[in-house]
């Protein structure tokens, strides 16, 4: 078997070059090949410096994660890394694309390192429930400052090139060609001898026992129940403050107990979960409509999100609504969560004047005509969106794509009103929609192959996870969130408070409670929805009256001053209300229910049940095609903690 690993000589400078696509993940051959180019050059005293790089588009992108359930296979990571930094001759990193996880170990095991402009690098195992295991602990503190060090091993994110060689993480910025580049310094460390390795280095910074403590309580509140954030800050300060064989040491029991553990195992899951929620294999070949143009009905808070999400994609967008003063409001509310982009840093000056000029708001219906694919978002109400889906067939282009942004309405009644239902599907978004990740794309009935594609197509556009589902009350998310929400308000008829459940939830990883949620995103549109479903309701289907009881009482969330809870003078955290906890009480003795104090386990038990019954009924219906897009679904559109891996991962399910 060819080696992934490859070595050519020029001028007294060995070129290393990884090439196993698509990523160059260190495989079990991969770091064979390493170590024995290594032995080759050390032995071969025509070889004064080597450079390393990669084939394709990027550095080693990471461990290879399909080895992860499998015993550990010779050599391992931290033993190559520890053969290159300790070879006789200084090795130079030449950084494409992007260097992460056990990548970027390799990089910082070289004796120095250059990079490609928009080079990547990062360590992310955090994110799979585990620190960095190849000596990132112990390297890292001593190449860049301590706060970096810190954010980079607890939240993962990647920092670029610019910011690397700021840090001191890299050496050099190529300025032409990486591999030329990176030829030209290691002739300079030739002449000027090989860096001290960069584990024999003092660190960066040592702070006092109280620095630590400190920051670990900090970051246990806000991991949420999440291991590895707190982990992976404790194996740094190993890294800083035990000998650097023991901290070697340290690191590979903690990164190797860690694998091992469930919060691994769900993130990981996780992982490839949501890789694999793309079109069906019956789709593969179907080629979509190209997305040259775009358009959305409606300005309002979710219209306008749309309508930036796919400006920021890049895409030409055309904004319909009712009259000139409705338009030019959204032109306004779009610019306003553009500018928050660029203000976030996101988006240059240049980008968001060019995003802008790429989008018109209309005051009416026809400058859609020319558009290849239609979203709308307008008020959820069922005469009111097919109203818009009939005017859309009678002005769009006969091939256009229609899609719904519906909540919970019948996208096929929707279709039912076009000439054509083949071209309509549904497109969910979640708000705020040029943030969130989550698209389910609806397949109606009728909906052709080439509509569906198209729908896929813009999900890739956007850069967003797309989850198929079929036609139902709520479809996936909204069904499972609807039902735990009904049982939530059982739960308050039989003896907690709102904050108490909201607490319960807290306390098992979701970053807020469902109340807390209800409040920020509004009471009435479900309360409309419960209104709407009241007339085919059995009438032995037990129901709570709780919500309907405060939204009756025009409390409907923070945007109202008061929903579940009270917020005084805009408060954005909700305080528990007398009012509404009148209104349980009353509930509960109209019921004849008599309350009891239930634990947080006991709720969480409830809530996770009900979710779990309801989870297993959307798939056996086919309105999910698989356990792990329900788990998705939940994850990235309704808090869900990761960690977990979802409900039907917490039910034993896997896929």
């Amino acid at each position: 078997m060819t080696s992934p690993v490859t070595v050519s000589i020029a001028d007294g400078v060995a070129l290393v070059t990884i090439d196993n696509p698509p990523v160059n993940a260190l495989s079990q051959a991969v770091r064979q090949g390493i170590e024995d180019a290594v032995n080759a050059i050390d032995a071969d005293q025509n070889v004064d410096a080597a450079v390393l790089t990669c084939a394709g588009r990027t550095f080693v992108a990471g461990a290879d994660i399909k080895e992860f359930g499998q015993p550990p296979q010779q050599p391992y990571l931290p033993d190559v890394l520890s053969t290159v930094e300790a070879s006789r001759v200084p090795w130079v990193a030449a950084i494409n694309g992007s260097a992460l996880g056990g990548g970027l170990e390799l990089a910082m095991s070289c004796h120095a390192r250059i990079a490609a402009p928009g080079a990547k690098m990062g360590l992310p195992e955090v994110n799979l429930g585990l620190v960095p295991g190849a000596g990132g602990n112990i390297r890292l503190p001593r190449l860049v400052p301590l706060e970096t060090a810190i954010t980079m091993v607890t939240t993962g994110k990647p920092i670029g090139a610019n910011d690397a060689l700021e840090n001191g993480l890299i050496d050099r910025i190529a300025e032409d060609d990486l591999v030329a580049d990176a030829r030209a310094y290691a002739a300079d460390l030739i002449q000027s001898g090989k860096p001290t390795p960069v584990s024999e280095r003092p660190p960066k910074e040592t702070p006092e026992k109280e620095f630590w403590s400190d920051r670990e309580k900090a970051l246990a509140a806000k991991s949420r129940g999440q291991a590895s954030p707190v982990e992976a800050l404790q194996a740094l300060r190993d890294g800083i403050e035990l000998p650097v064989p023991e901290a070697a040491e340290a690191e590979r029991d903690r990164f190797l107990r860690l694998r091992g553990s469930e919060q691994a195992a769900a993130l990981r899951y996780m992982f490839f979960a949501e890789r694999n929620t793309g079109r069906p294999d019956d789709m593969r070949d179907v080629e979509p409509l190209p997305l040259k143009r775009t358009g959305v009905v409606g300005g309002g808070t979710m219209g306008a999100g749309i309508a930036t999400a796919m400006l920021l994609a890049g895409l030409r967008v055309d904004l319909a609504e009712r009259d000139a003063d409705a338009a030019e409001n959204a032109r306004d509310r779009v610019a306003g969560l553009l500018d928050g982009s660029r203000k976030r840093g996101l988006l240059s000056d240049a980008a968001y004047t060019d995003a802008l000029s790429r989008f018109t708001a209309h005051e009416s219906f026809e400058g859609l005509a020319e558009c290849d694919l239609v979203i709308e978002a307008v008020f959820e109400d069922m005469a009111v969106k097919k109203d818009v889906f009939s005017e859309l067939d009678r002005i769009c282009r006969k091939d256009a794509v229609l899609a719904s942004n519906t909540s919970y309405l019948d996208i096929n009644e929707m279709a039912r009103a076009t000439g054509d239902p083949t071209r309509v599907l549904g497109l969910h978004f979640f708000s705020p929609a040029h943030i969130m990740k989550l698209l389910e794309l609806v397949r109606t009935d009728d909906v052709s192959p080439k509509a569906l594609a198209t729908g896929f197509a813009l999900a890739k556009t956007l850069r967003k996870i797309p989850v198929l589902s079929g036609v139902c009350d709520g479809f996936i998310g909204n069904r499972i969130m609807s039902a735990y929400r009904r049982e939530c308000d059982f739960i308050l008829e039989e003896g907690a408070l709102p904050h108490e459940v909201d607490a319960a939830m807290q306390g098992y990883g979701f970053a807020m409670g469902i109340y807390a949620v209800q409040d920020m995103s509004g009471l009435d549109i479900a309360w409309a929805t419960r209104k709407r479903r009241a007339p085919t309701r059995p009438a032995e289907e037990r129901y709570s009256r709780i919500a309907d009881r405060i939204c009756e009482l025009g409390r409907f969330g923070r945007k109202t001053g008061s929903g579940w809870y009270a917020y005084p003078e805009g408060a954005k955290s909700g305080r528990p209300d007398p009012v509404v906890e009148q209104i349980i009480l009353e509930e509960s003795e109209r019921l004849g229910i008599e309350r009891k104090q239930l634990s947080s386990d006991e709720i969480i038990d409830r809530i996770l049940s009900t979710m779990q019954a309801e989870a297993r009924a959307v798939l056996d219906e086919g309105i999910a095609l698989k356990p792990s897009d329900i788990d998705v679904t939940l994850v990235n559109g309704f808090g869900f903690p990761r960690h977990r891996g979802g409900p039907m991962f917490a039910a034993g399910y896997r896929d």
